[in-house]
């Protein structure tokens, strides 16, 4: 379950005074989340932000947590904390990933030989309504991917190819925005490359096609791109020729927004969105689109199919006759 923003708590929370074996625990689960399980860094961190919230809330109501103090609580503490949580404006998919983070917790003491925290499974995880892709219009995803849109900025012309080459990855193979700058100079999809291999959540790889125009905006880049680019070594890079940051493509993304007068609502992660949305419209089959955004559930690809009825229903609502004598 990936995390929300972190501006529902703290930068940093301390473990408050308890015993050894539960702060080596804690060390111990948050490795093995990050190694075993692969979960991102950013899910790493909300989970171990998350449980030590708990742990601090119990040491106000108990004193300070032990290993014994987890596996004695009751159901009841655990609603408390939840509820302290709701009254702190928290919301409820937070209060999920909350939950789901310290059944984790749970789950890693007992495979330790420490005993379950049977509290745990007393408490409902909170009812929260999907949220819905935000695709956007074709028109404007391909206008994203155009490098000319932005040719009165004040910036050297290879910036421009290869954030033009980093969107065209986004909406034209469905790639995370992660994923996309993941790829290795010697994994860079070129005209006469059909596909690209990518690693994406949990470490799992899959191959994506590549269509000929995305290749070319990777071509271009690679042409105008100033710095060496060891096979092994990133394919997009910064300014200084370091790993690009996501937060540069997503300060680009908000500049053309600007330029192209679109909602807050198109950001990068939106053209993976539109990707899906726009395939799906043109009879793409729902698990091949699964299998090419790599969503480990087809109930996760199965939102963009509420999102298509929505618009059939708009355009049916703007254009048949009947639906114009009912408004």
């Amino acid at each position: 379950m990936p995390p929300s923003s972190a501006s529902d708590a703290p930068a940093e929370i301390l473990l408050p005074p308890g015993d050894g074996p539960l702060r080596a625990a804690v060390a111990g689960w948050t490795d093995a989340l990050a190694r075993e399980r692969r979960m991102s860094a950013n899910t790493v961190e909300a989970y171990d932000r998350d449980l030590r919230q708990f742990l601090v809330h119990l040491e106000s109501r108990r004193g300070a947590p032990t290993i014994a103090m987890l596996i004695d609580l009751k159901v009841r503490d655990i609603r408390a904390f939840m509820a302290a949580r709701r009254a702190d404006d928290i919301s409820g998919r937070s209060l999920m990933r909350m939950l789901a983070g310290l059944r984790s917790f749970g789950r890693h003491l007992e495979r330790e030989g420490h005993g379950a925290i049977s509290a745990l499974g007393g408490v409902r995880s909170p009812k929260v309504p999907r949220r819905l892709p935000r695709p956007l219009p074709v028109n404007a995803a391909v206008a994203l991917t155009d490098v000319g849109i932005r040719a009165g900025e004040d910036r050297e012309p290879w910036i421009f190819a290869r954030d033009a080459a980093v969107l065209a990855l986004l909406y034209g193979a469905g790639l995370r925005i992660s994923e996309a700058l993941g790829l290795r100079r010697a994994d860079a999809p070129l005209p006469g490359v059909d596909q690209v291999t990518v690693l994406g959540k949990g470490g799992k790889e899959r191959m994506v096609p590549v269509l000929p125009v995305v290749a070319e905006a990777v071509s271009a880049y690679l042409a105008a791109c100033p710095f060496p680019l060891p096979p092994e070594g990133p394919l997009f890079v910064g300014a200084r020729g370091g790993p690009l940051s996501p937060r540069i493509i997503q300060y680009a993304v908000a500049r053309l927004r600007g330029a192209l007068g679109l909602p807050d609502e198109a950001t990068p992660h939106a053209l993976r969105h539109s990707f899906a949305t726009h395939l799906l419209a043109r009879q793409g089959e729902l698990r091949a689109i699964q299998e090419l955004l790599g969503h480990a559930s087809l109930s996760t690809t199965q939102l963009y199919t509420q999102v298509d009825a929505a618009r059939l229903m708009s355009a049916y609502e703007a254009a048949h006759p009947r639906a114009r004598l009912r408004a």
